[in-house]
């Protein structure tokens, strides 16, 4: 109804800059494009979410309470809804989670590790502050496999793959002189927002602790690599939560990376409580305050 365009920054990567341009056209012309590419993404995020959580049977039953938690988060914030590149990152991670779950009884690991560091460097095409993440793929192999520096470095390899084509390309056109890598900024991120987003902010939170003690509640009844599953997901947490120090702009929208754990630690708040007014209470609340960001304020 009100489609915001969007605009890169400068920790934004190429390959997001290159896709405004190609968007920039038709979105004159339809700006509600950006919003409805945006929301076919964290469709398709939420969906691939749900299904990686049930396949590694995170929980004790499958259902589809992580998909509508990742919708529902992702629907508390305006700043969540633009076709900002960490919405795109979000599904290369997703992807990249999925894989660190497998990888402790895969065949041919060094395959998947590579893969896991072509991801993130390609993710890094996007949003920069991606390269982060390589801290999660370290402590994931640490935590699920035996040390060997063979498979350490496959995951390096893959990551610098594609800059060594991406410098490749620069040498060979003649765009050498005008090249130059991001700035990496260490910073306290501000939060000015309205008294709607910290109640958002409450609400999750809340989920978010009421998920941690029932995930560790059912936790001894899960299998050895599951557990360590689950420490992957506060790794990326905390990871994700990071991210945003990794900056130089003050934007909310680069606190959607936190969304992916939030969304799987959230399943269990809705699922697990054997009294129902609790993620009852929090689902329409959230719903509620959605509904109220979206339609009634200005």
């Amino acid at each position: 109804m009100n489609p915001t365009v969007p605009f890169s920054q400068e920790m934004d990567g190429f390959l997001y800059r290159i896709l405004l341009r190609w968007l920039e056209s038709p979105g004159a012309s339809f700006p509600q494009l950006y919003p409805l590419i945006s929301y076919l993404l964290v469709y398709i995020q939420a969906i691939s979410l749900n299904s990686m959580v049930n396949n590694h049977r995170l929980m004790q039953k499958p259902s589809y309470l992580t998909g509508m938690s990742y919708l529902l988060i992702t629907s508390l914030f305006a700043e969540w809804e633009i076709l900002s590149s960490p919405i795109i990152v979000n599904t290369l991670m997703i992807w990249v989670l999925g894989q660190m779950f497998a990888i402790h009884n895969s065949n041919k690991p060094k395959t998947i590790l590579f893969n896991i560091g072509l991801a993130i460097g390609i993710a890094s095409f996007f949003y920069f502050p991606t390269m982060v993440f390589y801290l999660l793929v370290m402590l994931g192999i640490f935590l699920t496999r035996p040390f060997a520096l063979p498979e350490w470095l496959v995951v390096l390899l893959g990551g610098l793959t594609p800059y060594y084509f991406f410098i490749s390309w620069i040498y060979l056109t003649g765009r050498w002189e005008t090249f130059a890598l991001p700035v990496i900024n260490v910073s306290r991120p501000y939060f000015f927002q309205s008294t709607w987003s910290y109640i958002a902010v409450a609400l999750i939170l809340i989920t978010v602790m009421i998920g941690i003690y029932f995930v560790q509640l059912n936790l001894r009844r899960q299998l050895v690599h599951t557990r360590k599953n689950w420490t992957l997901i506060l790794v990326y947490m905390a990871v994700a939560f990071f991210v945003p120090f990794v900056n130089i702009n003050d934007r909310l929208d680069y606190w959607v990376l936190v969304a992916v754990p939030a969304a799987i630690i959230s399943c269990a708040a809705f699922l697990y409580p054997t009294k129902k007014l609790f993620p009852v209470t929090m689902h329409w609340a959230m719903v509620a305050l959605v509904l109220v960001t979206a339609y009634l304020l200005p």
